[in-house]
């Protein structure tokens, strides 16, 4: 029997990717959208999902297992960027990206939890980010709710795993999608304390999504996830420098690790 794969975030991007990728390897795949009547070229069905509306989220893991009869794989991808010195981002944005790259998550695990509990099985993996290891300039907000789902996903796995259930995190690096058009930018300020860091920051970190790795290589690794026995906890993918961060940030001192961070950034 195929088994039944959701995607959250599927119309673009590591979404599509991946659903592409495991739709032609035989999957049953949904994806989602806010608006999926816009979409008209996906070659997988998407389902109508605002990850920031619970009754939303209710809907569309109601339709999926109506349609199919189980769940098998859940895949938590939908989010959005952020970046701006962290005094000057409005704390309306703030709230939004929580909404979305934590709160959203959480919701679609309590959602899909009964199904996989019923079935005695069930896979969840949480798209996170490399961002989410360390508080990076400028991208401390979007650091900062990569990082709590990582350790809701640590946390969450440990009280499942008695059901069948397994949950891991996905942490990808810089991968050449549209994220950048889609995150919200706190503007430069003309006169800003910020102004020419932020400017020149900003300009780097763009740099880095268009010429990041193919989505591709996500794809293929949420595939070899998938046929895994026993998922690991964490999976980190993309360029070595980006995932040789992390082991840097674990054996070096803060203030060392620190400074090769604002080098980085030439701060």
């Amino acid at each position: 029997m195929s088994k039944v794969v959701l995607i959250t975030g599927g119309s673009s991007g590591i979404g599509k990717s991946i659903g592409e990728f495991l739709h032609q390897k035989g999957f049953v795949v949904y994806g989602t959208s806010r608006n999926p009547e816009k979409i008209t070229n996906s070659i997988f069905p998407l389902v109508a999902l605002d990850v920031r509306n619970k009754q939303s989220i209710v809907n569309c893991v109601a339709e999926v297992i109506q349609k199919s009869g189980r769940l098998d794989v859940v895949i938590n991808n939908a989010g959005v960027g952020i970046t701006g010195p962290i005094e000057e981002i409005p704390t309306e944005e703030i709230r939004n990206n929580f909404e979305t790259n934590l709160f959203g998550p959480i919701e679609v695990m309590k959602a899909v939890l009964p199904q996989m509990r019923e079935q005695k099985s069930g896979l969840i993996i949480n798209i996170t980010s490399i961002a989410g290891y360390m508080g990076l300039p400028y991208r401390g907000i979007y650091s900062a709710s990569k990082g709590a789902l990582e350790l809701i996903t640590e946390a969450l796995r440990m009280e499942v795993k008695s059901f069948g259930i397994q949950i891991t995190n996905v942490a990808p690096g810089d991968f050449a999608t549209n994220i950048a058009a889609g995150r919200y930018h706190a503007p430069v300020v003309k006169g800003s304390a910020y102004e020419v860091p932020y400017g020149n920051t900003l300009k780097e970190m763009d740099s880095h999504v268009d010429s990041g790795s193919n989505p591709n290589e996500m794809a293929e690794a949420i595939f070899a996830i998938i046929q895994t026995d026993k998922p690991k906890i964490h999976y980190t993918i993309g360029a070595f420098m980006q995932k040789f961060s992390i082991v840097l940030k674990r054996i070096l001192p803060d203030t060392v690790y620190e400074k090769m961070l604002m080098n980085h950034y030439k701060l």
